[in-house]
């Protein structure tokens, strides 16, 4: 049952514990966390790194959202894009927004993106648009976009989710699973209950998505669209970072759970891109179960707690200033 009002520090630290949580087994199988699933936060494995460590999800997370502090108006997106290109540079570059000073996890179409910037590309032709690029390293980092629904309405939001989608990955194909998954997260925070957020989620975007010329991928998320997702075995649940398995797995797992870390551990223990299926079940669960629900003893080991609590206020700031 939903408790919480604080939506904006709910979400993203919902993010960033469900990444930490998948960090240290990530690329490990299915049948490895069927074995030995993660029951709580643990630390080292895949990348040695302590509990609590975040990865470039949250990391480019946090740039997105520190980019929104700055304040926009739907006639100055140019300096905002801009200001996110300004950012994830930094991280790259400087290894801002990092949880110990060192980027350690880093997506390959991500980092030609992000070298193009520094390159002095303008930011929404800097990712790649071929059907390769389809990872999910866009709709790990697009959470914060959703708390604009109190500024923009919904066509507007949902463009400019596109519009920060092509940063790193412009196919259409990845610009559609970070619209519909910031519907969803539009109708959480509006106060629908789960499966009311993702019928009612995938309804206001159905419009847009069977127009040219996103009509050409709509066959690709079937199983979204079909709003019976959650009735899905699991075996057909995959857990790759493709970012449509990513969407649907994540899905999946907030769907059929009863509580945010029913939802992330059920990510995680998916096996295979642990720590980016952690993260997006995390940000809708996050929303849902609000921080009070979020488990405390997983918060209080999360790196720079404060520093990620104090940008969450910060953003929640400038969005209630902006509406």
């Amino acid at each position: 049952m939903r408790q919480t009002t604080d939506h904006t520090l709910a979400g993203i630290m919902g993010v960033c514990v469900g990444d930490a949580l998948g960090v240290p087994v990530e690329f490990t199988s299915r049948t490895e966390r069927v074995k030995s699933p993660v029951k709580t936060m643990l630390g080292y494995g895949t990348f040695n790194q302590p509990p609590g460590t975040w990865s470039d999800d949250s990391s480019l997370t946090f740039c997105l959202a520190e980019a929104l502090c700055n304040g926009f108006s739907p006639d100055a997106l140019a300096q905002l894009h801009e200001a996110i290109a300004s950012s994830f540079c930094r991280w790259y570059s400087e290894a801002y927004w990092t949880a110990h000073g060192n980027v350690f996890d880093i997506g390959f179409t991500t980092g030609i993106a992000i070298r193009r910037l520094q390159k002095g590309v303008p930011p929404i032709q800097a990712g790649d648009s071929d059907e390769s690029s389809n990872g999910n390293g866009s709709l790990m980092r697009v959470l914060p976009l959703a708390y604009c629904h109190k500024i923009l309405n919904l066509p507007e939001l949902i463009e400019l989710t596109h519009q920060v989608s092509c940063l790193t990955h412009a196919h259409l194909r990845s610009q559609i699973a970070c619209g519909i998954y910031i519907s969803i997260a539009v109708c959480l925070l509006q106060g629908a209950e789960p499966q009311s957020a993702y019928a009612q989620g995938i309804e206001n975007v159905q419009k847009i998505y069977t127009q040219t010329p996103y009509s050409t991928e709509i066959s690709h998320f079937q199983k979204v669209f079909s709003g019976n997702i959650a009735a899905l075995p699991m075996d057909v649940i995959k857990s790759s970072g493709y970012v449509i398995d990513t969407l649907e797995a994540s899905l999946w797992c907030f769907l059929n759970s009863t509580s945010y870390a029913d939802a992330v551990l059920k990510a995680v223990n998916l096996g295979g891109d642990t720590d980016t299926t952690g993260a997006v079940t995390g940000g809708l669960a996050g929303i849902y179960y609000g921080l009070e629900n979020i488990p405390q003893d997983w918060i209080a080991q999360i790196a720079r707690k404060e520093d990620i609590i104090a940008l969450a206020r910060r953003l929640e700031a400038a969005i209630y200033s902006s509406s």
